[in-house]
Order: C-alpha cells, then sequence, then structure tokens
C-alpha cells in the first residue's frame, strides 16, 4: 500500500467509468467480473462517480463489492455534478450508453456537496465513503473553492470522509487548491504521463512540500500509449491523436521493444517514479482487460530504459523514474 495523507490506497487502483458503459454498453456480469478480477489482483482502491453512466457505476461497483470486508478497501467518489431525474429519450449525450432518465447538473454548492455524497452513498449502499473529489471545477473555480471545499473541509473534520481533494484533466487549477487549501489529494488526468509531464515544473513540487498525494489517472493519454505498436489514428485526450505526438509515441515503444517489455507496461508504471504520486488508476471494462492492466503492472522495467529514453530526448533528464 502507498500512504496518502490520512487513507491507504493500493498502488494500482481499478477505475470505474468503464462499468458505467463508457462508449459503450456492457453487461452486468462483465462489470462484476471486472471489479472481480480488480479485487484477485490486489487492487483494493476503487474509483467511481456520479457522472460515470449516470450513476451506473456506482450502483455496479457497491453491488460488485458487497460482501467484502469494508475495512480491506477504499472507495472514491466525486462531487460537482448532481443527478436529477429526467425524462429524455435515447441515450445519454457525455459518452455513456445508458438512456437518458437522469441529467447532470453542475453544483459545486455546500448543499449540492453534501446532498450529492448522500445520493453517492445510496447507489453505492455504503455508509462511507473514503475519499471525495470536486470533479472538473474547470469554470467553477469561485464556487468550487468557496462553498464545495469548506463543505468538505468539515464533513472531514466530522470523519464522514476520510480525505479529500480534486479530480481534473488540468494541473493549474488543481496547483491553487494545493496552494491555497488543506487537501489531501490530487487525482490528475493525464498531464503526467511517460509521453508529456507538463506538471512537473511547478504542481509535482508543491504536491511534495504540502504533503499532498496525488493519484495518477489517464496515464495512456486515452489511448495513445495503451497498446505495443501505436497506431496512426490512436486516441489522445479523447481525440485523434496530432502526428508529432503519435510519431513520438512511436519512438518511444521502439526503445521499450528494445528492452524486451511494451509501450503500455512502461506507460502504467512510469507515474510512481515520482515521489508525490501514491496510485495509477486504470479503468478495465472486463476481467480481461483487468488481468492485462496487471500483468503490465507487474512487468519489471529495466534501468536501462529510462536512460535510454532520456539519453535520446524523450524524457527529460530531470524526470524522476520509478
Amino acid at each position: 500500500m502507498g500512504a496518502a495523507v490520512k487513507v491507504a490506497v493500493s498502488r494500482l487502483g481499478f477505475g470505474a467509468a468503464p462499468i458505467g458503459n463508457l462508449y459503450r454498453e456492457i453487461s452486468d456480469e462483465e462489470a462484476f467480473g471486472a471489479v472481480e478480477a480488480a479485487w484477485q489482483t490486489g487492487v483494493r482502491y476503487f474509483d467511481t462517480a456520479p457522472h460515470y453512466g449516470l450513476g451506473l457505476s456506482e450502483r455496479r461497483l457497491g453491488v460488485a463489492l458487497a460482501g467484502r470486508p469494508r475495512d480491506e478497501y477504499v472507495i472514491s467518489t466525486k462531487v460537482g455534478r448532481l443527478l436529477e431525474p429526467f425524462d429524455g429519450d435515447g441515450l445519454d449525450d457525455e459518452g455513456f450508453a445508458v438512456p437518458r432518465h437522469f441529467r447532470r447538473v453542475r453544483d459545486y454548492s455546500a448543499d449540492g456537496v453534501r446532498r450529492s455524497i448522500e445520493s453517492s452513498l445510496e447507489r453505492l449502499g455504503t455508509d462511507r465513503v473514503e475519499i471525495v473529489y470536486i470533479h472538473d471545477p474547470d469554470d467553477y473555480w469561485d464556487v468550487a473553492f468557496g462553498e464545495a471545499y469548506p463543505a468538505l473541509e468539515e464533513l472531514r473534520s466530522q470523519g464522514v470522509v476520510g480525505a479529500i481533494g480534486v479530480g481534473m484533466n488540468q494541473w493549474e487549477m488543481p496547483e491553487r487548491f494545493v496552494r491555497e487549501t488543506d487537501i489531501d489529494v490530487v487525482m490528475l488526468a493525464g498531464r503526467y504521463t511517460l509521453l508529456e509531464q507538463p506538471s512537473l515544473a511547478s504542481f509535482l513540487p508543491a504536491c511534495v512540500e504540502r504533503g499532498v498525494s496525488v493519484v495518477a489517472c489517464g496515464v495512456f493519454n486515452s489511448g495513445l500509449l495503451s497498446k505495443p505498436v501505436v497506431a496512426v489514428d490512436a486516441k489522445y485526450n479523447y481525440d485523434h491523436a496530432p502526428l508529432a505526438l503519435v510519431q513520438r509515441a512511436r519512438s518511444i515503444a521502439a526503445v521499450c521493444e528494445g528492452h524486451g517489455v511494451t509501450l503500455p507496461e512502461v506507460a502504467i508504471q512510469f507515474a510512481l517514479g515520482h515521489p508525490a504520486v501514491v496510485s495509477v488508476v486504470i479503468g478495465s471494462r472486463t476481467a480481461e482487460q483487468m488481468y492485462a492492466n496487471a500483468e503490465y503492472f507487474d512487468k519489471p522495467i529495466p534501468d536501462e530504459l529510462w536512460a535510454e529514453l532520456k539519453s535520446l530526448g524523450l524524457l527529460g533528464v530531470e524526470v524522476p523514474t520509478p
């Protein structure tokens, strides 16, 4: 277990967005199988959010974990998107293959935070979550800082949640939270990967200085680093990858191959080389995918590989490595 500030999390975590039917529908059995595989491979940290499948991810995760000793695992969920009943036709328009029985309402108010956590606990079928993140407050700094954070701070002081933080696809606003509040943890999606490390200069040092833990996710840059052979139509940041990044990823993959390992094996372990990073969370849709991710995570990476990446300019000389 890596040591977070107030909550211990496993170094490999399970991202539950895919079991909320991210991009395509999967069965309950597939979803439960993915969680079971995570448990079998030693994962004890499970991350979800109301946003994922309009609550489906939380409900499935709750069912899949029911009956397991509650003190043996950690759940994180998120606040900022309240789910309101909605009589809509067709499927969700934010990437999840679920019926539009709910709609997301952005709400970072203190009342919204409390209501969101209450609803999450109900969907998860549990009396507590260990970590709560403020989810994607990119355009809502004032209310997230002025209301959501103080509400979470109060819940933490009451022992309702163990640790609080922010989860985002950027590093700049999380750095403000690190410097201006007393958060425990940041979930950083992308922005610190084998491909690019824009958060290395100031954000990660601020986390070390303030004793804030970092949970790295999006470590495959939404697809570009997820396969041993980089496809020309690979995704980057949920869109088509620019050719320059495809070529860079292919150069890194060639170095990996030369050392007898693959691009995803190296990408999944890279972030843990930084002292602020305590866990890497990877989304898994099926048991097979989870077992593959666990194998990537356990593959020994030769030190010479990191040295060669640096000598070729594919990794900065200042970048810490596992």
